[in-house]
């Protein structure tokens, strides 16, 4: 009877919205088209495929950053954090903790400032406060739910794509695709999404693209940005095209493996199902919005890859593997504070202030796992590197690259995590009011620039880390 009745309840609930949909915005909908193009040839040869790009032969360290989302505030915590990396220097080297960063993951507004790094190395931290952060990035965009847009909203989202895509493009990347990140070399750049069918992270890489035989490397990069960033309501879902008929490369063997593993991890086995699905031709168009609904730290990419790989260094080569002494990722999170008073009565919250309490909730509720599943994977990752270092042939160690002294136990890895939380309890209170838009006053962008850096430098992760060298 519970059953038969929520069936009737959603059929009901499904009228009422189509009603209002034709009352409010006729007949008119609210999409987007893709842009993604198929490939031509081998799809594996165009990506990236290791985790870490060929290190320098004294490369012994991994460095690794994820931004979290959070619209201005965010981006503009992470270049806080970006900007202290570059005043602090490398124990016994003549460089910048800024010039080993192997990779950097974003969500949402944190997406913005991975992705212009990525792209411009060193310039971005010359420009990026003036050319997005004092900039309103909301310019053309309707931002609020009301009765004028209400009839959008039900139809797919108050937004379609164009004006925040143009925007970034216009203002940053100036039609830069996901190929120019490789001519540029390190850090390696992850932008992640939520594939809202499969309600699992999509993360714009090798795996992806190749699983929907796609050419990641003419994807332009404000369109990346644009989905990481796509909050529900407020936009429509960017979409991508699968062209499963066009390739003939194979899916790695793990992807089978561990849809079909039922004891796999649910993360993995989820991600694993959605890329089969993508393969198959079962979601010919993948709808795509905001990366925090389904990981707003932005970790599942690097966890999978780990969970995903076949061999203790994995994703790193042997010879990365053997080189490798210090490891360090810091978590970059711009978490918002709890906001609304409809709490002291009643009545409320609105309609509004209800479809924002959901959308806040369900980004607040990924965090915590994902951040507890990727101190897990780091840590069982460090044991298995040491495990396997110290298994080698002397022949092993040699074709490796090991040099004379190596200590296969001289292997430590740091994870962290930055927080408005972790400074002053009053500034931690200002800075977690500050509204998760793209257009901020001044003031705030560098209040939330100033956290960024005060942030890393307290951060014990960091401090033990440049100890231990």
């Amino acid at each position: 009877m519970e059953g038969r009745a929520i069936m009737r309840w959603s059929r009901y609930l499904g009228a009422i919205l189509g009603a209002l949909t034709v009352s409010l915005g006729g007949c008119a909908s609210v999409h987007n088209m893709p842009v993604n193009e198929p490939a031509h040839g081998s799809v594996v040869d165009q990506l990236h495929l290791n985790f870490k790009e060929e290190a320098a032969d004294n490369d012994d360290m991994l460095l690794g950053l994820a931004f979290s989302g959070g619209g201005t505030r965010a981006a503009a915590f992470s270049f806080g954090v970006l900007s202290e990396l570059d005043r602090i220097s490398v124990p016994h080297a003549n460089d910048k903790l800024i010039d080993r960063l192997d990779f950097i993951s974003g969500v949402s507004g944190g997406s913005v400032t991975a992705a212009y790094y990525g792209l411009k190395k060193r310039a971005a931290l010359a420009d990026f406060r003036e050319r997005f952060l004092l900039q309103n990035a909301e310019e053309g965009l309707d931002t609020t739910l009301s009765l004028a847009t209400m009839g959008r909203a039900l139809g797919g989202g108050i937004n379609d794509q164009q004006g925040f895509t143009q925007w970034l493009d216009r203002n940053l990347f100036h039609g830069a695709t996901y190929g120019q990140f490789r001519e540029v070399g390190a850090p390696r750049v992850w932008i992640n999404a939520s594939d809202i069918y499969n309600r699992v992270p999509f993360v714009f890489g090798a795996t992806s693209f190749t699983a929907i035989c796609s050419d990641l490397t003419k994807f332009p990069l404000s369109n990346a940005v644009a989905a990481s960033a796509a909050v529900p309501v407020a936009f429509a879902p960017i979409v991508v095209k699968a062209y499963p008929d066009t390739c003939t490369d194979p899916l790695p063997s793990w992807v089978t493996r561990a849809a079909a593993d039922r004891h796999a991890s649910p993360m993995l086995r989820s991600f694993a199902s959605a890329i089969l699905r993508y393969r198959e031709g079962k979601v010919p168009y993948i709808k795509l919005l905001d990366g925090g609904l389904v990981d707003n730290y932005g970790l599942a990419g690097f966890t999978i890859s780990r969970e995903s790989s076949t061999t203790p260094y994995g994703p790193l080569t042997p010879q990365q593997a053997v080189k490798l002494r210090r490891s360090m990722f810091l978590v970059v999170d711009a978490k918002a504070g709890l906001s609304g008073n409809w709490v002291q009565s009643a009545d409320g919250p609105n309609g509004v202030e209800l479809v924002k309490a959901a959308i806040d909730t369900t980004i607040d509720a990924s965090v915590g796992a994902s951040f507890t599943a990727f101190e897990r994977t780091m840590s069982d990752w460090q044991n298995a590197l040491i495990k396997w270092r110290c298994g080698l042939s002397a022949a092993d160690r040699k074709r490796y690259g090991a040099p004379a002294g190596w200590n296969c136990r001289d292997l430590k890895f740091f994870v962290g995590r930055l927080g408005f939380d972790q400074l002053d309890p009053a500034r931690a209170a200002e800075l977690g009011n500050v509204p998760t838009r793209f257009h901020l006053p001044q003031q705030q962008v560098d209040e939330v620039i100033a956290a960024g850096r005060d942030a890393l430098r307290i951060n014990p992760a960091l401090r033990d880390f440049l100890k231990s060298m």
